[in-house]
This record gives C-alpha cells, structure tokens and sequence, in this order.
C-alpha cells in the first residue's frame, strides 16, 4: 500500500483482506451497500473522523492505517538523516527505565536553566512548525533531562522531572503532528509519570492535555472526553483564584474535549465543553500564549470552526472560518485553521476558495502542511474533480506533498 490511495481504496483493499463483502461491512456500520460502494469507488468523500473511526474499528485497524499515517518524515537540511527512528529510539530506550541507568555516566549534568531554555526554544520551533528542528533536537535533549533528573536531589529533582515531563510533552505533540499516534502515546504517558512525580500542577494538568490530544490521535474519542472532565474536576478546586496559565491550561483541556466528543458525534457535550473554554478565555481577557497554548477567545472560534466541521455543521464552518482572524496566534495555530477552511470550503464545493486556503498555510507552515494527513486527502480529491488536465497549480501542490 501507498500512502497515494484514497481513505475510501484503504477501506476497500483493508475489507478485501478481512475477507468481508460489501454487505457484510455496510451493514456493521449501519450503512447500505451503495453508500459504501460510492466510498471505495471516491463517489462520496469520506469527511468525518467519527465515520471513519467506526470502519477502523469494524475492520480491526487502526484510525492511522485508514488515513494512512503516518507519512515518511523527509530529510531537510534541518532534520539531518536522523528523523522518527532517533526519537522513537530515545523514547524506547530502555536504559532511561533501568535501575542500573546513569551508573557510567561521568559527564556533568545541564544546568535547570539551560534545559529550561532548550525546552522554550523546542516549544518556539513546535509553534513556528519548524518540525525539522523539533524532531532533530528531542532525542538528545531527552537524554539530557533524564541525565539532570537522575543526578538531582530534593527540590532540584522535582524541579527537573518537571523539565523531564516538558519534554516529553514536545515529544508528544509533535508526534501526533507527524501521524506517529502510539509514540506519542507512549510519550505522553511517561510524560505525565514524571510531572506528577515533581508535584508541579501545572506542568501535570499540561501532560494531562497532552494525554488527550494522544487519546484523540489514536481514535479513543470517549477516554478523551472522560479525561478531560477528570482533569478539570482535578483544577476546579483552584480556579476562583486561577492565574493566568492555570486558566489557559484549563481551558486548552476542554479545547482538546470538545474535538473528543465532535469526533464521537456527541454534541451537547461539544457544546458543553467549549462553554467551559469560553467562560475561561473570558476571564483571561485577551488572546495569550501561557504555558505554551496559545489559548485565548480566537483559539475559542478557532475549535468552534473544527467542531463544526467534525459534525458535518459545514455551512457553519464556511461561515465563521473564512473570516477569522488569527494572525496574532502562532504559525501552528495559524496554519491549522487554514487546513480546516480548507476542509470546510472543499466540502462545499468552492474547490478554488479551499485550495488558495491550503496554499496559504502552505505558505506560512509549509512542514505543517506537508506532513498533515488533510493536506495529501484534499489535493487527491481535487485531482479525482478533475474532468481534464490538472491546473498547473494544483499539479504543483501534488508534487510537493509527493503525491506524484
């Protein structure tokens, strides 16, 4: 398989496999034999993930293997020729867990303040979509918090297993960008171990978000939403004196709810979540960038633009995307809103409106773009429009994001 197949020829070539006809499949997901056969022949676009999460799971596989994540990470003069392998190998490395780790090493540890700064300037490069220096700097950065954490002591070894769970949140995040779901998985997980050894709320509740956005990535839409009200409940008892990170964490929790339940097609809980990010974005006053969320009332419209289109409310999405303005967010906030216009204007047929929006985030985040799974299913899809030769344009935007 390619990751150049439509999501509609993976369902077809994963049901070939299992052995299962037409019927059988439409009718385990509660659709008929022509719906379905439109779908693998590219007639109807499949357009939520809510949908396509029910074929994964009818079909045993996994939400990334029927969007085709995750894509190879190209070698740039940023990236070198150590990409995903050098991370997954620092993440799996089993000397970190070991109790015999650290015994041979004879250099002197980071300094907390220098870790501290090479985690902000991981987190500048994450927000930037510089994702080859993202992934270039974790794995020896990894390393050398896991090196500071071990040779610490009292209150500095809290302090650096909370720089420890920093990184591995970047690590998280950036691998739910690239469509590596169960290692970021994995690295939110370890993350959040580690911040709640240090016993710093906020770094734990920001792990917390990081283990929702991994639930999501991998499809598990009802973990997501449970953890996000666990987590709140967890902040609540502070949030009549909340500062301004607490508040932007807490709100940025039930962001990452509310694409949880669109996902799970659950809309009063959508709607009840993003009240709950609203009232906290209304109390912070003004967009901001605490604890390296971005969170404000834009990044309030921003979800309430994705919900929509996760529950198929695309002529709301038309409406509220195009005209949003989030030129005070950073690039990867920026970008992914494009994508999402995109998506929306592409669903209701203004195939040219929707490509000069993906050219756009293209333009500011072109890593971003060319490594999001949207990206490649939009420019196959306007390819199958067609009647004749592909613009030059659209032909272009192919070759780069290598689907020709």
């Amino acid at each position: 398989m390619t990751s150049n197949l439509s999501i509609g020829q993976r369902v077809a070539w994963y049901r070939r496999r299992r052995g299962m006809s037409q019927d059988v499949l439409a009718g385990l997901v509660g659709r008929t034999t022509d719906w379905l056969s439109k779908v693998e022949n590219d007639r109807i676009t499949l357009d939520r993930l809510s949908v396509i999460k029910s074929l994964a799971s009818v079909l045993d596989v996994s939400l990334g293997d029927l969007l085709a994540e995750p894509h190879l990470f190209e070698w740039t003069d940023g990236s070198g020729e150590q990409t995903i392998p050098a991370l997954r190998a620092a993440i799996t490395d089993y000397r970190q867990l070991s109790p015999m780790a650290g015994l041979v090493e004879n250099t002197e540890p980071s300094s907390q303040a220098d870790l501290r700064r090479a985690v902000a300037e991981v987190w500048r490069a994450y927000q930037g979509a510089r994702y080859s220096y993202v992934i270039r700097t974790l794995p020896g950065l990894l390393g050398e918090a896991h090196h500071a954490a071990r040779a610490a002591n009292g209150d500095a070894r809290m302090a650096a297993l909370g720089v420890l769970g920093q990184v591995y949140h970047a690590a998280a995040s950036i691998l739910t960008k690239v469509g590596e779901a169960d290692l970021a998985w994995i690295a939110a997980e370890r993350g959040l171990s580690f911040a709640r050894q240090s016993g710093d709320q906020l770094v734990t509740a920001s792990l917390l978000r990081s283990v929702t956005h991994a639930l999501l990535s991998n499809g598990r839409y009802e973990a997501a939403k449970q953890l996000t009200m666990d987590a709140a409940n967890l902040l609540s008892p502070d949030l009549p004196h909340a500062t301004a990170e607490l508040l932007s964490v807490y709100g940025t929790l039930y962001l990452a709810g509310s694409m949880a339940a669109a996902r799970d097609d659950d809309r009063s809980t959508t709607r009840a979540f993003l009240a709950e990010a609203q009232e906290a974005a209304v109390r912070l006053g003004s967009d901001a960038n605490h604890v390296w969320t971005a969170f404000g009332p834009t990044n309030v419209r921003i979800h309430q633009v994705a919900t929509a289109i996760e529950l198929g409310d695309i002529q709301v999405a038309v409406e509220l995307g195009p005209k949003l303005d989030t030129s005070g967010l950073p690039i990867e906030r920026r970008a992914r809103h494009g994508l999402a216009v995109a998506h929306a204007l592409s669903l209701w047929n203004r195939t040219d409106d929707a490509m000069a929006a993906l050219l756009e985030a293209e333009t500011i985040a072109p890593e971003q773009v060319r490594h999001h799974y949207l990206s490649r299913q939009l420019t196959m899809s306007w390819i199958r429009r067609q009647k004749g030769k592909p613009s030059f344009q659209l032909t272009a935007l192919a070759r780069r994001l290598h689907i020709v």
